[in-house]
């Protein structure tokens, strides 16, 4: 942006602020007027993307105190737009011819042309030095990472959910994939406040919290539940019925001899993401009666005694003392 422009330009008008309005005013009045023209509310309407650029713009000068500075005094010096052009064309008998009678040229444009100019007597008013010295407008800033967080119950989690965040005024509509996991961080390009100058808006992170569900645990693309047997369930093997998170249910075989704690794996029932879909991870977990009818005791005891050879701790102390 040039010197033409800020005299050409009025910013203070721009965020319809007063021209000693202190920064939370000016902040305050971008805020409203961000919200009110951004893209995401106005889709295809090039009058409120052209708005919102002049907003943006105004409020990187307004919101910098050296920017603004230099902006008040350009404005001051140059009277407003009035010098922006004489009779001759632009620039002729305007601010140019102005600016070199205060500064010794008795009305010549003499030292505005070739590499010289407007900017270069600015820029030593600011800078102290030529026109290398003054920056034409405000650098370009990429806007900053903004965070949030959500939280979903265990089904939604598992499914993937299209959720809606209130973010600076916004609302923002995502969707959460399937399969998701507690405190994973999922990053939103160009969701975060927008840039200045030109830059790129930041990011939006999103932190997800899952719910949790009284049977299933996710682990990665994988369901897991735990599922208990009975004593002879586990001894003589069996063929059981294990809940799904559908509703439903699948049958699954218990092997003879299976001990508690093992792992039985049911392909295709777990998470169903994009490109893969997780098992359905069983553990199998074998009940120890409480309460034992005289029957029963006397089936335990009688197993007891027909098994009275066999040391299941023997292979235990054997390692142990290695």
């Amino acid at each position: 942006m040039t010197g033409q422009d800020w005299l050409e330009k009025d910013f203070y008008a721009a965020l319809g602020v007063a021209k000693d309005a202190d920064a939370a005013a000016i902040k305050k009045a971008y805020r409203k007027l961000a919200r009110q023209y951004h893209p995401d509310q106005n889709a295809g309407d090039p009058k409120a993307e052209a708005r919102f650029k002049e907003i943006g713009e105004a409020y990187a000068v307004l919101s910098d105190a050296e920017e603004r500075e230099k902006y008040d005094a350009i404005r001051a010096m140059g009277g407003g737009a009035r010098f922006s052009a004489g009779p001759g064309g632009a620039g002729a008998g305007g601010f140019e011819d102005m600016f070199g009678s205060m500064f010794g040229n008795s009305g010549s444009r003499q030292g505005f042309g070739g590499g010289g100019g407007f900017e270069d007597i600015l820029g030593g008013l600011f800078n102290g030095g030529g026109g290398a010295g003054f920056r034409s407008g405000p650098r370009p800033q990429q806007g900053a990472d903004l965070t949030t967080s959500v939280t979903l119950p265990f089904r939604q989690a598992v499914e993937g959910s299209e959720v809606a965040l209130e973010i600076e005024h916004r609302t923002i509509k995502t969707r959460i994939p399937a399969g998701v996991r507690d405190g994973q961080k999922i990053r939103l390009r160009g969701k975060g406040r927008p840039g200045t100058g030109g830059a790129p808006a930041g990011d939006l992170i999103i932190t997800v919290t899952v719910g949790p569900h009284p049977v299933f645990t996710l682990d990665g693309h994988n369901l897991r539940v735990t599922v208990p047997v009975t004593f002879d369930e586990a001894t003589l093997g069996a063929q059981i019925e294990v809940p799904t998170l559908d509703g439903q249910t699948v049958k699954v075989k218990v092997a003879p001899g299976t001990p508690s704690g093992r792992v039985l794996r049911v392909k295709g029932r777990g998470v169903k993401a994009a490109k893969t879909t997780g098992d359905l991870l069983v553990t199998v977990q074998v009940v120890v009666p409480q309460n034992l009818s005289a029957e029963a005791r006397k089936a335990v005891e009688a197993f007891r005694d027909a098994t009275a050879g066999t040391d299941v701790r023997g292979d235990l102390m054997a390692r142990a003392r290695e």
